[in-house]
C-alpha cells in the first residue's frame, strides 16, 4: 500500500491509499464493467429483487449480484420509528426496502433520471406515501436529522463520461468525502449508517474517512468475487 497522508482531507483532495499498480488494475476492471453496462443498458431493465419489482432506466445503476449485501442489511436494520435517508438512491431500491418497515423515508440522488425512476418504483411497490424523493447533490437539499442513513457510493474516483458512469464513478471521491464531512450533523444522537463498498475502489480511503470522522465501523455483510484472476471483496459496514 502507498503511504497515507495523515492530514485531514477535504472534498476533491483525494490522496490514494493504493499502489499505482492496484489503481491501474481497478481502472481496467472499471473499463470492462462500464463497457458491459453500456451494452446491457440499451433499454430499461426490470428486476425482481428481494420481493420488490424495479424498473431501471439505462442511465441509472442496475441491480447487481452484490446488491443484496446492502439490501438485506437495510431490511434487517430498519425500525418502524426510524426516519431514514437513502443517499444516492438510484432506482430507489434501498428506500423502498426501508419503507416496508419505516414510515418516513427520504431518498435523494443528483441524477434527475434516477429521481424520477425512484418515484415510479416507489409507486410501483406501493410505498410512495412513505417516501419523499428529491434531487440533491449529497446533502445540498437534505434537511433535519435521521435515525438511519444508507449510502451506496460510487466505488471509482474517475471523472464520469455520462450519467450511467456517474453512478459508479465519483471524481476524486468528492461526493463521498463531502458525505462523511457532513454526515454527523444529519444523524440523531443514536443514529447509525449502512455503507456499501468494495476493494474494486480505494477501500483504504473509505476507511480513512471513517476514522477521521471517528465513526465506529462493524462489518455486517461480506462477499468475495474472483474475476480474471483478481479477488474483489465487497462489504456492508454499519457505522455508529
Amino acid at each position: 500500500m502507498a503511504q497515507v497522508n495523515s492530514s485531514p482531507s477535504t472534498p476533491g483532495d483525494y490522496t490514494p491509499t493504493i499502489t499505482a499498480e492496484h489503481a491501474d488494475h481497478i481502472r481496467q476492471w472499471h473499463e470492462n464493467a462500464y463497457a458491459a453496462a453500456k451494452t446491457e443498458a440499451i433499454s430499461g431493465r426490470r428486476f425482481e429483487y428481494l420481493g420488490k419489482i424495479l424498473v431501471v432506466p439505462p442511465e441509472v445503476q442496475p441491480i447487481t449480484g452484490m446488491s443484496h449485501l446492502l439490501g438485506e442489511a437495510v431490511t434487517a436494520e430498519v425500525r418502524k420509528a426510524d426516519r431514514v435517508l437513502d443517499m444516492g438512491t438510484g432506482s430507489g431500491v434501498n428506500a423502498i426496502l426501508a419503507a416496508a418497515t419505516a414510515r418516513d423515508v427520504v431518498a435523494v440522488d443528483i441524477n434527475p433520471i434516477a429521481v424520477e425512476a425512484a418515484r415510479q418504483n416507489a409507486e410501483r411497490n406501493g410505498v410512495s406515501d412513505r417516501i419523499e424523493v428529491r434531487q440533491s447533490d449529497v446533502f445540498s437539499h437534505v434537511y433535519g436529522k435521521f435515525d438511519l442513513i444508507v449510502f451506496d457510493p460510487p466505488f471509482r474516483w474517475f471523472a464520469p463520461r455520462d450519467l450511467l458512469e456517474a453512478a459508479i464513478t465519483d471524481e476524486n471521491y468528492r461526493a463521498m468525502t463531502t458525505f462523511f464531512r457532513n454526515a454527523r450533523q444529519h444523524l440523531t444522537n443514536t443514529g447509525r449508517m449502512l455503507i456499501f463498498f468494495g476493494s474494486s475502489g480505494d477501500l483504504g480511503y473509505l476507511k480513512r474517512l471513517i476514522a477521521e470522522e471517528e465513526f465506529k465501523a462493524d462489518i455486517v455483510a461480506r462477499q468475495e468475487l474472483t474475476k480474471d484472476g483478481w479477488q474483489v471483496d465487497y462489504f456492508t459496514f454499519r457505522l455508529t
